[in-house]
C-alpha cells in the first residue's frame, strides 16, 4: 500500500490538484495507476478528514457521479430504512471503515466514530462506498459492492480505462 512520488503525480493529474494527506494507494487499476488513495485522518494543515478511502480514478468518479445524479442514494436510503439486514451490513461496513482508519494510528477526536459516505445510518456519497469496496475487496461494504456492480459496463478495476 506504499505511495511513490510517481503515484502522487498520477493522483494530482487525476484530481486536477495536489493530493493532501495521502499515506498509501489502497487500490490500483490493472495498469498499476492509483484508483483509490488512503488518506490520513488529519490533513497536513490540521483539518480532520474522515474519508480514509478516496476514489481518484476519473472514469469511475464520473460514472458514479451519474448514479448519484440519478437518485441512487435516495433509493439506497429507502432500502436501508426498510431492510434491517442491509442496515446491519451497512453498520458493519462503517465499523470496518473506522477500524481501518484506526490502523493509521492518528486518533482524531473531531471525527471519532464518524466514518464517511453517510455511514452507518444513511448513504451520502457513493464514491466513498465504492472506494471502500475497492480498497478492501468484496463482501465488506455491500452498498459499495452494489455501486461497483452497477457501473461494471462502464468501468471496472480489472479493465484499464486510464
Amino acid at each position: 500500500m506504499s505511495v511513490s512520488a510517481a503515484d502522487l503525480a498520477v493522483v494530482a493529474a487525476q484530481l486536477g490538484r495536489e493530493p493532501r494527506g495521502v499515506v498509501g494507494i489502497a487500490a490500483r487499476c490493472v495498469c498499476g495507476r492509483p484508483t483509490v488513495v488512503r488518506t490520513a485522518p488529519r490533513l497536513p494543515d490540521g483539518t480532520p478528514f474522515p474519508t480514509t478511502f478516496y476514489l481518484t480514478h476519473p472514469v469511475a468518479v464520473s460514472v458514479i457521479s451519474t448514479l448519484e445524479a440519478g437518485g441512487l442514494m435516495r433509493e439506497m436510503n429507502e432500502r436501508l430504512a426498510a431492510d434491517p439486514e442491509l442496515a446491519a451490513a451497512h453498520r458493519r461496513a462503517h465499523e470496518d471503515y473506522l477500524a481501518r482508519r484506526a490502523e493509521l494510528g492518528d486518533d482524531v477526536a473531531e471525527i471519532a466514530g464518524i466514518s464517511a459516505g453517510g455511514m452507518p445510518d444513511r448513504v451520502k456519497c457513493l464514491h466513498v462506498l465504492a472506494g471502500h469496496a475497492l480498497a478492501v475487496g468484496p463482501g465488506v461494504t455491500p452498498l459499495g459492492d452494489e455501486v461497483l456492480e452497477r457501473i461494471r459496463d462502464q468501468w471496472r478495476p480489472e479493465v484499464c480505462r486510464c
